[in-house]
């Protein structure tokens, strides 16, 4: 990820061109516009997308990724020039002030090339080609803007990210002047790249028998815990990205081993991040990730994978310690995402943008001046401003990023106060900058709708029911969840993956498939309506008819009904959302647990088999913590929880309360259609029967006899 000012270096050495490029096509056409309104309107005018609607009117003649775009270039024989990000990059926008939107540049670019524009959360399968490309060029990370140079054919020569003006006009005429003199050397190295492309998701077919044993997670879990910076939180050093999956793992850890230094990981960074700038303090939810190592300084956009994802672990570590402030967060973050992403229907948007007005932050930050003024009180201003951090001067930039240092409780105690008392007072007048602060120009909403991001909240909300038992969350899922229903997932159990204003363009990709199958199911364990775990055996059939490659037993991340790209490419690491591999292997292990079907969990476990070499000789095992949940499954196979009877609904809530990482949960006022609640109803009572591998013990009627079945 593009998480520094981007190098303006060329890096355009034959060396560095050698193995790298990042393409993929989005075809854009412009055309001067009649409007008075604009002077130039491109293909792009008839997109959904936020951010490709963003340059319909630049003078580039941008197209979208499609067939017709990409025959163009054959036809024309011009190199394709692909430039991918998304409607809240800042960096995006940078370039397109600078570069797409001048004319002299769009007159190179137009002339020589065909510039296609990518919605990198439209069309993750593109963005991964040329991201790859890039990568393997420069042994780095890349990011976004991603700009790509591909032959005709789509086979990308050379990529890179953000470049100054003056630096993507050398890089332009470089490639135009290579293309004419010297086209077999870009031939030779497009066939290198793409080589390396076609290969680069390979990992042996491992033997689906092999034992699963909690001895051998002993090393890696010990090479997890030395990233982790235990004095800041997070992984060590900057810039710090959340990564929940992460803290997932270790928080199940700590729940299976008891050992301290887990939760010791999990609550240094939980604690850390609920006080830095990476926090909204004023309006609730998380910046994408903060550009020093002490979660102050936040790359501003927020986006709904981080938040949903975010929402679920304080939820869980909620479950474990009933710690306030990891109730605050989720009840504000919640907040922020019912008043700002959440459209009428029940969909939830994308994300919001970094900048406002031009500049990044602008929406919210403060001078000392302006949160005196909104509060009117010195004593409380005071407090306030100490607390939060708030100069005269400015902590960053001039202005002021709200954060603190100290817990409210110790800050109380310093200015002889009750926290209670604090708490209420500060609560107030985050009210009143909030109110303040909606009179700003607002940052930019990209509102399309996502169906896998869509899929991660509505697990959120359920987590946050579970917890906090707030019918209201369980609502919000339900509602999302049918909308879900109505607008994505279509009669023969294909998805889509966007929607906008009516209208979706997209067949889904993998995580859409395996993140629902996976909200699908959190559905069922909270309403405990058998027509849930249909649909996720519905989509879990429809993918492996459509997405699994039979010869490695793991899933293309595109459906083969899909145009293919110069690579099908797998999706194995676990990154800012975790891998549409493990997260479909996951799905199809609980799945399987609860349908009795055998087939779900053959492969799961062949899937972990063939990645099992792979995650212990990490060096950086923290890439592979959604891989290593299943694993732990697999050494450890969780518990079936059975509640059956007029009090099902209740005493199940009252189960799923506690953090019980180890347990699915099945049953209803009466036995359905599930094989593991056969026989297991008897008349006027309400029973919870604590089963493992089809095994169950005594049945019992409280919850606390329950939980201690659970725990030892």
């Amino acid at each position: 990820m593009n998480y520094r000012r981007p190098t303006a270096s060329l890096g355009l050495s034959l060396s560095a061109l050698f193995v790298a490029c990042l393409l993929m096509f989005y075809s854009c056409k412009a055309q001067e516009a009649s409007s008075s309104e604009h002077a130039y309107t491109n293909e792009l005018i008839n997109e959904s997308s936020p951010y490709l609607l963003q340059h319909a009117h630049n003078p580039v003649n941008w197209h979208p990724w499609n067939e017709k775009s990409l025959q163009k270039a054959k036809d024309q024989d011009k190199m394709l020039l692909i430039s991918v990000g998304y409607a809240a990059c800042h960096w995006c926008h940078v370039m397109e002030h600078e570069s797409f939107e001048d004319t002299a540049v769009a007159r190179i670019m137009n002339e020589h090339f065909i510039p296609i524009k990518v919605d990198r959360e439209e069309r993750p399968d593109v963005d991964d080609i040329y991201i790859t490309a890039c990568q393997m060029s420069t042994g780095k990370n890349c990011g976004w803007p991603l700009n790509a140079f591909a032959l005709p054919d789509g086979r990308p020569v050379w990529a890179g990210t953000y470049f100054p003006k003056k630096n993507w006009v050398e890089i332009l005429e470089y490639f135009v002047k290579l293309y004419d003199e010297d086209r077999e050397k870009l031939d030779e190295y497009a066939a290198k790249i793409t080589d390396g492309l076609q290969g680069i998701d390979d990992v042996p077919v491992g033997d689906k028998n092999q034992a699963f044993q909690n001895e051998n997670l002993v090393k890696i879990n010990k090479d997890f815990l030395k990233s982790i910076d235990f004095k800041r939180g997070g992984q060590s050093g900057a810039p710090k990205f959340p990564k929940p999956s992460n803290y997932e793992y270790l928080l199940e850890q700590f729940f299976r081993t008891g050992e301290a230094k887990y939760w010791e990981a999990v609550e240094i960074t939980l604690d850390n991040m609920a006080k830095g700038g990476i926090y909204d303090h004023v309006g609730g939810g998380f910046a994408r990730y903060s550009t020093d190592a002490n979660w102050k300084v936040p790359h501003f956009e927020k986006m709904l994978y981080d938040n949903s994802q975010l929402v679920s672990i304080y939820a869980k570590a909620y479950q474990v310690e009933q710690n306030q402030r990891y109730k605050d967060v989720i009840e504000e973050t919640l907040s922020f995402v019912a008043r700002e992403l959440t459209d009428e229907s029940g969909g939830f948007y994308s994300s919001l943008d970094a900048d406002s007005e031009g500049e990044e932050g602008k929406f919210y930050v403060w001078t000392k001046s302006e949160i005196d003024e909104i509060i009117g009180d010195q004593q409380k201003s005071e407090w306030f401003c100490d607390f939060y951090q708030i100069t005269d001067r400015g902590n960053w930039e001039h202005k002021n990023i709200i954060y603190h240092v100290k817990s409210l409780e110790e800050f109380a105690a310093s200015v002889d106060q009750e926290a209670a008392n604090l708490r209420k007072i500060f609560n107030d007048i985050k009210a009143s900058l909030l109110k303040a602060r909606a009179g700003r120009v607002r940052p930019g909403l990209d509102d399309k709708v996502l169906t896998s991001w869509n899929a991660l909240m509505l697990q959120a909300y359920v987590h946050a029911f579970k917890a906090l038992g707030d019918q209201n969350y369980l609502d919000v899922a339900m509602k999302n969840g049918q909308f879900l229903v109505e607008n994505m997932l279509q009669s023969d159990a294909r998805l889509n993956r966007n929607f906008k204003d009516g209208k979706s363009s997209i067949n889904g990709f993998l995580d859409d498939y395996a993140l629902s199958i996976q909200a699908f199911m959190a559905l069922y364990e909270v309403t405990f309506d058998e027509v849930w775990l249909e649909r996720s055996e519905d989509l879990a059939n429809y993918a492996i008819d459509h997405f699994l490659d039979t010869t490695t037993y793991l899933f293309n991340y595109t459906s083969d009904l899909d145009p293919p790209l110069i690579a099908r490419k797998k999706e194995l690491g676990d990154g800012a959302i975790p891998s549409s591999n493990s997260s479909m292997a996951r799905a199809l292990f609980a799945l399987g647990t609860y349908l009795y079907e055998e087939e779900y969990q053959d492969l799961a476990r062949q899937m972990m088999a063939n990645l099992t070499s792979t995650v212990e000789d990490s060096e950086q095992p923290s890439f592979y913590s959604n891989w290593l949940q299943l694993y732990q499954s697999l050494a450890a196979p969780p518990y079936e929880v059975a509640v059956v009877g007029p009090n099902a609904k209740q005493l199940s809530q009252e189960l799923m309360s506690a953090y019980l990482p180890n347990s699915l949960f099945l049953g209803g006022t009466a036995e359905g259609s599930l094989e593991l609640l056969k026989d297991k109803l008897v008349e006027g009572e309400t029973y919870i029967y604590v089963c493992q591998n089809k095994v169950c013990r005594f049945p019992v009627q409280t919850a606390a006899e329950a939980l201690e079945q659970l725990q030892n």
